[in-house]
């Protein structure tokens, strides 16, 4: 059974959520949708707003489906979902039906965004905004050369939290 929350209610520590237990972006709706594994991103206020900041290569078809949907999802699991998450971030949607591989339970949040019933909390977002990364403006010149070795640059996508979901 799922719940809602506000944000402020949330007990999760967002840095081991994010970075360590991973979260999976999924965008589009109910008859098309795509899902991608991601550990970077984060949580917070910007404009008066609870926000959700993620980070998306163009080439990840995720992308093609966030930038094309007002909304997107974060979806938080269990360690018990560590190999779904794995195939997750593995495979491409193009390639492999991820959902169906990983026996998750498609469902719908606010405006539409798709999630799925077996998550432990999910951020449903709708984007307020968008930018590319820019190599220009890394302080620390050592992230270029680390992260990005093909020159294939993020796109930030920043969205309003207007659902928080969780099991009850």
């Amino acid at each position: 059974m799922v719940k809602k929350i506000t944000p402020q209610e949330l007990e999760q520590n967002v840095f081991s959520a994010v970075g360590q237990q991973w979260m999976l972006i999924t965008a589009g709706n109910a008859e098309q949708c795509n899902t991608m594994t991601a550990s970077w991103g984060g949580l917070g206020v910007l404009w008066g707003k609870n926000v959700a900041t993620v980070y998306i290569r163009p080439q990840r078809y995720t992308f093609e489906f966030v930038e094309h949907s007002p909304y997107f999802t974060l979806a938080f699991f269990g360690e018990e979902f560590r190999d779904a998450l794995k195939l997750c971030g593995s495979e491409s949607g193009r390639d492999v039906d991820k959902i169906k591989a990983c026996g998750f339970t498609l469902r719908e949040g606010a405006g539409g965004a798709p999630y799925f019933e077996q998550a432990q909390v999910v951020l449903v977002c709708r984007k307020l905004y968008w930018q590319d990364l820019d190599p220009t403006h890394f302080l620390d010149s050592a992230i270029d050369g680390a992260h990005y070795p093909n020159h294939d640059y993020h796109r930030m996508f920043i969205g309003e939290i207007v659902e928080v979901l969780v099991q009850a």
